[in-house]
């Protein structure tokens, strides 16, 4: 039995050691807004924060969160920079099916509070392991700015 606080509570899992984050957060605890990509850490889909830093859930296993804050999507909005992301997402219209997503903001919201103000170079960088197969780059990167724009006030 491991003990995790997952976006500010106290989970008890009954799981084994060794069963990667992502499916005891969305099969064991039902939390399912992080989504399941490629299972090799390549594609960005299951990004959560761990203690406030981007890692791929599908390749780590619950005991390497024991311990630490863990923040998915579902609670990515009590975050300040987070809101702010999320809230660039829908203004500029970011998702087309929408399932990189998730990833796309955790990833995102892990940029901002790095790098208040990225340039463009900055941004590809940051977000260069998450894929979206539909292509919205150029939206993300756009919202990126707005949600930078945003925080400090002023408006892209």
């Amino acid at each position: 039995m491991n003990s995790i606080d997952l976006n500010g509570k106290t989970y008890e899992l009954d799981a084994p050691d060794d069963m990667p984050l992502l499916w005891a957060i969305r099969d064991v605890l039902g939390f399912t807004g992080t989504k399941f990509g490629c299972g090799m850490g390549l594609c960005g889909a299951c990004t959560m924060h761990l203690d406030g830093e981007p890692i791929r859930s599908c390749i780590t296993p619950i005991s390497g969160a024991v311990g630490k804050k863990i923040t998915t999507i579902e609670g990515i909005e009590s975050d300040p920079i987070g809101k702010h992301v999320q809230e660039a997402w829908v203004k500029v219209g970011v998702p087309q099916c929408g399932y990189c997503q998730c990833g796309q903001v955790m990833s995102a919201t892990a940029l901002l509070k790095n790098q208040p103000e990225p340039d463009n170079a900055a941004i590809e960088e940051a977000m260069v392991g998450n894929i979206c197969r539909c292509g919205t780059y150029n939206r993300i990167k756009t919202a990126i700015h707005t949600a930078s724009a945003s925080l400090k006030g002023g408006s892209a």
